[in-house]
């Protein structure tokens, strides 16, 4: 029995999850129809958002056979299901939970600090917190995403991509991460070589989209 397609994507720019999936369809090769959704005038806490994705989740991906998926790994292991090449998950059981492991280190270490940073700090997005913003849990987790970029030129040091030897899902996670930080006025060091090699790397893909 063949697989439900993809039919929808429902997406927001600028947030990183749904870059995240973004650059997965491109490196894929794959276009989908995509319906964008206003976070920030809060849509994605309406009735209608919610009857059909069940979450206020976005990214959503919503399927010929009326499923709508949420969580952004669980829609790029959906997609790479349906188009294994160019690999980005892993292609055996070891390296699978490697670029897992990185993926989820990136989530942990840099992505939820920048977007504390970000949600807390910035007045504009205080609907994303329905008014609820910390300043101090800003400024707290603002120290955090200096030694996460540290961490990550650590963890590049010596190696072209961060799960292993070529480009996966773990450097679309860190990338969209790097993405997020524009929001919070935060770049790359200049002193951080391994970062900015691996950037370079990145770039030469030609499928790291906006």
């Amino acid at each position: 029995m063949s697989l439900p397609v993809p039919v929808m994507l429902y997406d927001t720019p600028r947030a990183p999850n749904p870059r995240r999936v973004r650059i997965f369809l491109a490196e894929k090769g794959l276009e989908l129809p995509s319906t964008q959704i206003d976070i920030m005038a809060g849509v994605q806490f309406g009735a209608e958002f919610q009857k059909k994705v069940g979450s206020h989740n976005v990214p959503a991906l919503e399927l010929s056979d009326g499923t709508v998926l949420t969580e952004t790994v669980a829609i790029c292991r959906y997609l790479e299901a349906l188009c294994p090449e160019p690999n980005l998950m892993g292609r055996d059981a070891l390296e699978t939970a490697l670029v897992e492991m990185w993926s989820r280190r990136v989530e942990f270490q840099m992505m939820i600090p920048v977007a504390a940073v970000a949600r807390h700090g910035i007045p504009a997005m205080a609907a994303l917190e329905h008014g609820d913003q910390c300043p101090e849990w800003a400024a707290a987790n603002d120290r955090r995403v200096d030694k996460s970029l540290e961490w990550l030129n650590d963890s590049l040091t010596g190696k072209d991509w961060l799960a292993g030897d070529r480009f996966t899902v773990a450097d679309i996670t860190a990338i969209s991460t790097l993405g997020f930080m524009r929001l919070i006025r935060k770049k790359v060091p200049q002193e951080h070589v391994a970062t900015h090699a691996w950037l370079e790397r990145c770039d030469a893909q030609g499928t790291i989209v906006d």
